[in-house]
């Protein structure tokens, strides 16, 4: 059994959620709040969602586990085949972790820690870089229904759950500053982006466990 720690509206989460599902397996969930992270702590020795343990091995950070679930739950697979193609695939990953996801989390700075006079100015030129990158993955897409191909792969599950607040709003009770931010910074326009609008359809559309 995989026991899943998890806190609402995660976008860290949402990657395994919908990586747990489409691989078919079962898992149990640790509903931690974000004013008390004690259970994740205790199992992980840090406080950050999502972590796994499947069957005594505690697996931390989302990118990780997408690994760790390829390895031992091959089937439906998520990463490709080919040795070049998963390099390719871990590569477009670890630069959405380091490079895009660095422009929100400049902004949340600005917002959170800058007083009370944020530098707008910073704020505004993450933002618009925010904007350029949808064309970069409405490119990306051309052609083809996934990021990496004509299947679903780490990659959607990675992306999608930041890029979705392009077209789909914060439900109500999600108060968090950083899922406002990717929604007030990456409006998107089906007619410029048709591509990128299909995509995120076609991937909320998925289960999730």
């Amino acid at each position: 059994m995989i026991w899943l720690y998890r806190a609402p509206f995660s976008t860290n989460v949402e990657r395994v959620a919908l990586a747990l599902a489409h691989k078919g397996l079962e898992i149990e969930s640790i509903v931690i709040s974000y004013e008390d992270r004690t259970p994740v702590e205790e199992a992980s020795g840090q406080g950050l969602v999502p972590v796994i343990d499947d069957e005594g091995q505690v697996v931390a950070d989302s990118t990780r586990i997408l690994s760790h679930l390829e390895e031992h739950y091959p089937q439906n697979p998520i990463f490709p085949a080919d040795p070049a193609r998963r390099t390719e695939v871990e590569l477009v990953i670890d630069w959405f972790n380091e490079v895009w996801k660095s422009s929100p989390n400049a902004i949340e700075f600005e917002l959170e820690e800058g007083g009370e006079e944020p530098r707008m100015d910073v704020v505004a030129i993450e933002g618009e870089r925010m904007q350029t990158a949808l064309g970069v993955f409405n490119r990306m897409l051309a052609g083809r229904d996934f990021m990496a191909g004509d299947s679903v792969s780490a990659l959607d599950f990675v992306v999608f759950p930041f890029l979705k607040y392009a077209t789909i709003p914060p439900v109500q009770d999600d108060d968090e500053l950083f899922h406002r931010i990717l929604d007030v910074h990456q409006p998107l326009d089906p007619d410029e982006h048709p591509d990128l609008a299909a995509w995120i359809v076609r991937v909320d559309a998925m289960p999730r466990v």
